[in-house]
């Protein structure tokens, strides 16, 4: 602690960064199972409604702050009445790691029981998401990583 400085004096200014930026885009419970429903191929209003056990109100709301967001993006799929249904934006699909990461760890430390396979590899594993480095591809461990200022 700094000399002089107790919790009490020391001024409010939170550190800026990039996951407390994002929170604010999908870190509500009602986001990020919309962001998961348009990964599982549900694009309307009703059927995300009843997936996600959302209150509609609710839903309408984050489905426009999505929208606003670049997340999703709306499109009309009928006339009588105007009907629209959502798809994730370049900006939502890049969020797909980030489902998967919280799929993975909410299996292995919220869930009672295992829940019925959802995502099967290619080479017919069990898929659990992995980070590895974009340069060398090797696999992320804590103390390989070193924070620095750009």
């Amino acid at each position: 602690m700094l000399v002089g400085v107790s919790p009490a004096t020391r001024p409010a200014t939170p550190r800026r960064c990039s996951i407390a930026g994002a929170l604010d885009v999908i870190g509500e419970k009602w986001s990020l199972l919309v962001v998961r429903e348009l990964f599982l191929g549900v694009r309307r209003f009703n059927d995300i409604a009843c997936n996600t056990g959302a209150p509609r109100d609710i839903l309408t709301a984050r489905l426009r702050r999505l929208e606003e967001l670049g997340v999703v993006e709306r499109q009309q799929y009928d006339e009588r009445p105007v009907r629209y249904e959502y798809r994730l934006t370049r900006a939502g699909k890049d969020l797909r790691p980030i489902i998967w990461a919280l799929m993975d760890w909410g299996n292995k430390h919220v869930m009672d029981e295992p829940l019925p396979l959802v995502y099967e590899h290619s080479c017919g594993a069990a898929f659990e998401p992995r980070t590895h480095c974009a340069a060398c591809g090797d696999p992320i461990e804590p103390r390989a990583l070193v924070a620095r200022s750009s």
